[in-house]
């Protein structure tokens, strides 16, 4: 296992909207194996979260698919994430964000999906649920989360902030905020039936400032599937406003999956 520390060399807001560059050395050879990546969003948002990091692997010459998932139940989301796979053209690195890490988990173990990267992300093993994952480590104490009469669950909007994404601009916090996508809470009660990491290679992303999970569940998660670590200073919502080191790992990933 390997521990690489990244620290943050732009603002938040600027990461952002910020254009991304595109040099000439950052294309993709026309040779390279894996083209495709999926990336598969988390619980409380949606694809558009993706877009800093969309552009980033567009420009290196990335095919990207971003997968909407209904967050009506794991088997929709898993039937969601494989029916971008199935349209992929040729193997693919998945990569999902928090909730997505499970989707990516299960559906993960389609043939297209060459190697999976986990941002912030939970990893259960087969015949675990996600709920699992936390018991032994520390409480979200900040990350607060109310369920409606029909048992959906959003970040309560008094704390998003501070438990989603403490580093993004008050602008963007409020449009998250509002277009919140609910997850149906049982989801996190439901059993894997595969575990995608046992066979294909994984690297994880983990915010140091993350406050919806605890740092100490981040790291056994990613060393339990043997990922190669990568650590930001970000928030939960480091998808958005750490896109440059996201994309450099799923480039990472990619490449290294296509040399092999």
């Amino acid at each position: 296992m390997t521990t690489r520390t990244v620290l943050a060399t732009v603002a938040a807001v600027a990461a952002i909207s910020a254009p991304v560059p595109a040099n000439a050395a950052d294309t993709i050879p026309a040779n390279q194996a894996v083209k495709n990546v999926v990336l598969v969003h988390g619980a409380f948002a949606d694809g558009s979260g993706w877009r800093a990091v969309y552009d980033n692997l567009t420009k290196r010459g990335y095919r990207v698919t971003i997968v909407q998932n209904p967050l009506t139940s794991l088997e929709d989301d898993v039937a969601a994430t494989k029916r971008a796979l199935e349209r992929q053209d040729g193997p693919a690195i998945l990569v999902g964000h928090s909730w997505g890490g499970t989707v990516i988990t299960e559906a993960g173990i389609d043939t297209r999906a060459a190697g999976l990267v986990y941002v912030s992300a939970l990893s259960p093993d087969a015949g675990e649920t996600t709920a699992q994952q936390y018991e032994g480590f520390a409480p979200a104490s900040e990350f607060v989360i109310e369920t409606t009469k029909d048992g959906f669950g959003y970040v309560n909007p008094g704390k998003f902030k501070a438990g989603f994404a403490h580093d993004a601009s008050d602008t963007d916090v409020a449009f998250m905020r509002d277009s919140q996508v609910p997850i149906n809470m049982s989801a996190f009660a439901t059993k894997l039936e595969n575990a995608a990491w046992r066979t294909k290679p994984s690297w994880a992303v983990i915010a140091t400032e993350d406050k919806a999970f605890d740092q100490a569940m981040l790291v056994h998660m990613a060393e339990r599937i043997k990922a190669k670590i990568t650590k930001v200073a970000a928030s939960h919502a480091l998808f958005m406003t750490q896109p440059t080191v996201v994309a450099d790992t799923i480039d990472e990933a990619a490449k290294t999956v296509s040399a092999q």
